[in-house]
């Protein structure tokens, strides 16, 4: 089975269906992450924030899986903005995933209260220049953000990774990543199983024969998103792979379209900081 592929705006190419390890314990990390890697993902998101980057990498290197065939994205913290804090931060996640390089780096917050992104942007961008990321990007950045990046520095960010799920459909914002460039990336692609027991899912569900996990990923997919579930139990695991032998119609898509209500999972990004 492979995974269809996002071509990102600078050529990389990144599997369009990824493992997450959002608030998976360390110590649990390594079991699920090997788990996935066995299952087929080769895309693996972690965060310095999530205090398990040490985990994903002990899976990685136990894993046997050539370096070029893997995609691994880590984040910076808010707390380490600012160009040379940024600097610092980057080589300690390498050292904790055990890494020469990440394929995508991402800026965690805009954090506008700090406004140190534009500094923390020009750091990005020397890394990437370094070869240490192959692609840069950023997180839960609103267009007025992305925007002032656009404005006033050299590289259009190759992704921006956002909450976004059917009650969270972000329309504003995938519509200017569509004119720049930016690839959507879907954080919470489930708003953390708040939605599978809704009727129209569990519905589509039972026409297709799939889980309502099945069907909200494959709507995801079907918009072009690049989407990163995460869970920790083998079978969902698997499951959430398991998304590319069936398609919903465009009547089905208009039904999950329906959903959305502007319901957010996580913090507003205009005041998280």
């Amino acid at each position: 089975m492979t995974t269809p592929t996002v071509t990102l705006n600078n050529g990389v190419t990144m599997p369009q269906l990824g493992f997450g390890v959002f608030q998976v314990p360390d110590e649990e990390t390594t079991a699920a992450v090997t788990t996935a890697l066995e299952a087929g993902y080769r895309s693996i998101d972690t965060a310095a924030a999530y205090n398990n980057e040490t985990g994903v990498g002990r899976a990685l290197a136990a894993s046997g899986i050539p370096r070029d065939e893997l995609f691994v994205t880590t984040k910076l913290w808010n707390d380490d903005q600012g160009h040379d804090s940024a600097l610092a931060a980057f080589d300690a996640s390498l050292e904790k995933l055990g890494l020469d390089h990440v394929d995508l780096y991402l800026i965690h917050w805009p954090a506008p209260e700090r406004d140190r992104y534009l500094d923390t942007w020009r750091a990005l961008e020397r890394i990437h220049a370094e070869g240490r990321a192959r692609a840069i990007g950023v997180s839960n950045f609103q267009p007025a953000h992305l925007q002032r990046l656009l404005d006033e520095t050299g590289i259009v960010p190759a992704v921006n990774q956002i909450e976004l799920h059917p009650r969270l459909q972000q329309a504003e914002l995938r519509a200017f990543h569509a004119r720049h460039g930016i690839a959507t990336e879907a954080w919470s692609p489930l708003a953390q199983g708040a939605l599978l027991g809704h009727e129209t899912i569990t519905a589509l569900a039972e026409r297709h024969g799939k889980t309502p996990a099945q069907i909200v990923l494959r709507w995801h997919l079907h918009l072009g998103n690049i989407v990163i579930p995460k869970s920790v139990t083998p079978e969902r695991i698997r499951q959430n792979l398991d998304v590319f032998d069936f398609e919903l119609s465009d009547d089905e898509i208009a039904q999950i379209g329906a959903l959305d209500d502007g319901t957010r999972t996580g913090p507003d990004p205009d005041t998280f900081n």
